[in-house]
This record gives structure tokens, C-alpha cells and sequence, in this order.
């Protein structure tokens, strides 16, 4: 009875807006009482929240190479540069998919890549400097911090000096891919020539100290434990104290199949769900937690919004990374736009400063994409030299958003 007794004091303090220390997250994090971590990651968030709508938005991730000199036991993207299966986006296909996503009511792309062992500081400029020339409402939300951190070591250039140029060229803010589990063991154990935590964390340090925002992830479920999963987002909590430049915080579950890392036992909803509630209610200062329903799924992305989650994510008219590993999640606008009202909620898009949208660009954005599926509709009842057509959705690859 004490231990239970414990375990409630322990949510009663957070729902209060007391900060947990990381003993406290810890046996939180331990509980198998789901239900009443959901309803006290519920209560924080609509303390954070009371308004009447959750979010969503429109984005695409473009991944502009798979080459990479990181060896990532977790990742079925990655191909050496001496592999033939590596590539380079071209300037004409990336801007076809960014016309796209503009088209159906977008307002940024999510890109990244690999950490290829050639380009220079140089290139990444011009790739902003030829999207913001077409596209200049476009906000590129770009480079995750092990791509930035490699850039300095390929330029020889200090951080500072690399963010400047990078956002003077246009980049508006930073995903928060790369993360992993913020913790040197872990990433010692199933990375080889990446980013460490401490630069990690440094390099959206000085990102805000430039006036820019940036989100932060969390991959679990492999080979860290509990405690290093508090341990992550402690790092992550501290940084926003100093900062306040993190937007949102995102997690996921390893995704095992098709990576050297496949014999290990994916974490499931349950899993999901504690570590997603836990993270509301440990991350005080983080404003926006965002569901992950590319590696859940619908019925569990929708369910993460009463278990401490306010945004329901990305459209994500395009997802490669972890459909390499096998995720086949996709929803349309209208299934994510359900999900949020089946909950009682007015579904409102947002950008990236999570600041919603007018009501008519919305509504334009929904009309957008519905003549969209009447096009992929009519084409797969067409008849083409005796056989119908089968288009794929909206170019979505069969699977997260890093965001």
C-alpha cells in the first residue's frame, strides 16, 4: 500500500505543475498502472491546453540522400557511400515534391539525410538558397543535429558559423532526428561515427541562441533502460530551461525489421503509451507533445492524444525512413482530421510555431486533397490498355516524422 500510495502522490504532484525529479519519473516510468498515468498525463495537458482543438499539420519528408557515414544498427535507410543503392535527390525532383505538398495545402517540408562524406557547407546553402528562390513561403524545416554536427567536421568550420550561414541561406528551423537515446552508452552501443549527447544537445543550444526553434525526439524501445529513457529527457528538460527553443517533443518505438538490430523485441502500444504519458508529465516546460501515429498506427496515434499528446503530427505525404524498416502506417487528411474529432475536439491546423491557420486556408487545404483522392479514384478505375491503373496515394511511401 505504501508503494501505492507513492505512486499517486508522485501524479498528484505533476498534475499540480510540480516538477518530478528523475527518481520520481523513474518509478513512474516502472508503473503499470496505464490508465492512471493516462489520466494524469490527460490533466497536464489540458491544463496546458484548455483550448477546445487539437493540431495537425502538412508537411513532407524529403530525404535528399541515403548516403552515409554513420553506421546505425537501427536503421534500414542508410547506404554506404560505395553502395549502388545510394543516391542524391536531384534539384528538378525535389522541387516536384515540394510543388506537391504546396498543392494540397503544405506549408514546409521536413528535410533530411545522410551524413554524405563529400559535401561541403557550400552545397547545403545552395539546396536552401534554390528552394527559398522557387518557394519563399516555404518554411524548410531541415538538417537534424548529427547532420549539422557532421557539417562542421566536414567544413572544419565552428557550429556558431555553420548555423548562421545555414539560416542567412534560408533554413528555418531544426528537427530534432538523431536523438536516439541522449545517453553516451546507449549510443555507444548501436551507432558508430554519429553525434554524442552533449552535441547533440549543443548543437540546438546554439541553434536557439540564433532566435531559432527546434523540436526533439526520442527513438526507445532497444537497448536502453528505464532509467536512461528519464535520463534522456532530463538532458532534454535542462536544455529548455536555459533556452526555450524547443517546439514539441515527439517519441517512438524502435522500429526492428530489415535492420541489424531485427532480432530485438519491438515494444508495443502499451510501451508506447506509458513512455509518451510519462514524457508529458516529466517535460514540464516542453509546451507540445506530438503523437506518432506513422509507427503506431491510427487507433493508437488517436489514443495518444488522451495519453498526454496535444498535435496529432504530420499528414506526412511522404515517409521513408521508417517505411524502410517495414512501417506501413498512412492516413489521409480527412482519417487524421477524424481521428481528433471522434475525441470531442475541433481538428486546426498549424505550422511549425504550432500558430494556426485561417479557417479558409484550411478549408482550402481539405478541398485540396480531397479532389486529390478523386483523381487517384478515377485513375485506378481507368481502364489503360485493358488493365486498370493503380496509382499510389498522394506518392506516399508504404510507412515517422521526425519532426
Amino acid at each position: 500500500m505504501v508503494a501505492l500510495q507513492n505512486h499517486r502522490e508522485i501524479l498528484d504532484k505533476a498534475v499540480a505543475g510540480e516538477r518530478l525529479t528523475p527518481e520520481e519519473g523513474l518509478r513512474l516510468l516502472e508503473s503499470h498502472d496505464l490508465a492512471a498515468l493516462g489520466r494524469a498525463a490527460d490533466a497536464v495537458t489540458r491544463r496546458l491546453h484548455p483550448e477546445n482543438y487539437r493540431t495537425y499539420n502538412i508537411d513532407r519528408n524529403v530525404n535528399y540522400t541515403n548516403v552515409c557515414t554513420a553506421v546505425c544498427d537501427f536503421c534500414a535507410f542508410y547506404r554506404t557511400p560505395k553502395s549502388k543503392e545510394g543516391y542524391v535527390l536531384d534539384r528538378d525532383e525535389l522541387c516536384q515534391k515540394i510543388q506537391e505538398t504546396l498543392d494540397l495545402g503544405g506549408d514546409q517540408i521536413l528535410m533530411q539525410g545522410g551524413l554524405h562524406p563529400e559535401f561541403k557547407l557550400e552545397w547545403y546553402e545552395q539546396l536552401l538558397r534554390d528552394i527559398k528562390d522557387r518557394f519563399p513561403s516555404l518554411n524548410i524545416h531541415g538538417f537534424s543535429p548529427p547532420e549539422i554536427y557532421h557539417f562542421t567536421k566536414v567544413s572544419k568550420l565552428p557550429l556558431r558559423t555553420v548555423l548562421e550561414r545555414l539560416k542567412a541561406a534560408g533554413l528555418g528551423s531544426l528537427p530534432g532526428g538523431g536523438a536516439e537515446i541522449l545517453v553516451d552508452r546507449v549510443r555507444s552501443a548501436i551507432t558508430r561515427g554519429k553525434v554524442m549527447t552533449d552535441d547533440w544537445l549543443e548543437v540546438n543550444r546554439v541553434w536557439h541562441s540564433l532566435g531559432g526553434r527546434s523540436t526533439a525526439t526520442m527513438m526507445f524501445g532497444h537497448v536502453e533502460t528505464l532509467a536512461e529513457r528519464i535520463e534522456h529527457l532530463e538532458r532534454l528538460r535542462q536544455v529548455q530551461d536555459e533556452t526555450g527553443g524547443f517546439t514539441a517533443f515527439i517519441c517512438w518505438t524502435f522500429q526492428p525489421d530489415h535492420t541489424d538490430m531485427a532480432d530485438t523485441p519491438p515494444a508495443g502500444s502499451f510501451e508506447y503509451l506509458r513512455t509518451n504519458a510519462v514524457a508529458r508529465l516529466y517535460l514540464d516546460n516542453f509546451a507540445n507533445i506530438q503523437s506518432s501515429w506513422v509507427t503506431q498506427g491510427l487507433k493508437i496515434g488517436q489514443l495518444a492524444l488522451l495519453y498526454g499528446a496535444n498535435d496529432m503530427g504530420s499528414l506526412m505525404i511522404e515517409e521513408n525512413v521508417v517505411a524502410e524498416a517495414g512501417t506501413v502506417h498512412h492516413l489521409s487528411l480527412d482519417e487524421i482530421r477524424g481521428a481528433i474529432s471522434e475525441l470531442g475536439f475541433t481538428p486546426r491546423q498549424r505550422n511549425v510555431h504550432y500558430q494556426l491557420f485561417d479557417s479558409a486556408r484550411e478549408e482550402w487545404a481539405i478541398e485540396a486533397n480531397h479532389q486529390r483522392y478523386e483523381q487517384i479514384r478515377n485513375a485506378q478505375h481507368a481502364p489503360k490498355n485493358g488493365a486498370a491503373r493503380t496509382l499510389v496515394p498522394l506518392t506516399i511511401v508504404q510507412g515517422d516524422s521526425t519532426a
